[in-house]
């Protein structure tokens, strides 16, 4: 009887999982999502370690009045992880273009000046 407990658990599973489906899944199928089911919850458990991680990191940046700008910027990654990633891409690359646009200038002074003394 306790050994066709949970067979027959597994079958209702089964069952329930074939009308939301539409179909009976084969069990190369049924494995296959299992598998994924699997690898999203492993995903989620990182995620949900890495944001404790930096709802420590930052308030240990919000007892330490230099490293505030720091708290702020790690707030608004926690708060809004997209935009902040769009945002962080951005200014750097405009910081990397800025940075060869100043270079690149700096080094055409100095050659206008070197022409210009002899």
């Amino acid at each position: 009887m306790e050994a066709s407990l949970p067979n027959r658990l597994r079958l209702e599973r089964e069952l329930d999982e074939a009308r939301r489906m539409g179909r009976w899944l084969a069990d190369d199928e049924r494995e296959a999502l299992e598998l994924a089911q699997q690898q999203q919850a492993q995903v989620v458990l990182v995620e949900r370690r890495q944001r404790r991680k930096l709802l420590i990191l930052t308030a240990v940046c919000v007892l330490i009045p230099p490293l505030w700008p720091l708290a702020l910027g790690l707030v608004l990654y926690l708060l809004f992880p997209r935009t902040t990633k769009r945002f962080g891409l951005i200014a750097g690359a405009l910081l990397l273009a800025g940075g060869a646009l100043i270079t690149v200038l700096v080094l055409t002074l100095l050659v206008a000046v070197l022409v210009a003394l002899f």
